[in-house]
């Protein structure tokens, strides 16, 4: 198997509640998001999402994204990604995930059919209000297995 770039994606989350659970373990919480942002790369949109994280005990975040890109040849393209993001010792947060398409438009059915991987950062917004997303989203190319 090998990775190719498909897209780098940037987004924020203007809108956002959360529950948080309290209990003598510690505490846990569950979130719902709105995302706004942009796509560029293979594939050039407009990136619109809800997220429904939970944030476990320990603190990292189990994102659960489902949204559309929007592309600039007016395209739709669902998709769905799962992931970790786990926190770091300068307030960023590192993600890893796994992310799929689907589309009806021929000139993108070819994602129908991509598995694909994400890596980014949760970084604080400069002005202090709510956080920027960036990831890098790569098909995941099969090729045979070799023998050994």
């Amino acid at each position: 198997m090998r990775l190719e770039p498909l897209y780098h994606a940037t987004f924020t989350t203007p809108e956002a509640w959360n529950v948080t659970l309290q209990a003598s373990g510690g505490s846990e919480g569950q979130s719902f998001l709105i995302a706004e942002g942009t796509v560029s790369g293979r594939v050039n949109a407009r990136y619109r999402a809800a997220n429904f994280p939970r944030r476990r005990v320990d603190g990292a975040l189990v994102p659960d994204f489902r949204g559309v890109l929007e592309t600039d040849d007016g395209a739709t393209i669902l998709f769905s990604w799962n992931g970790l993001a786990t926190p770091t010792g300068s307030g960023m947060r590192r993600l890893a995930g796994s992310l799929t398409h689907l589309t009806d438009d021929e000139r993108y059915a070819w994602l129908n059919d991509t598995v694909c991987a994400l890596t980014g950062e949760v970084r604080p917004r400069p002005e202090g209000e709510g956080f920027e997303v960036i990831l890098e989203v790569a098909e995941l190319v099969w090729e045979p297995v070799a023998r050994i």
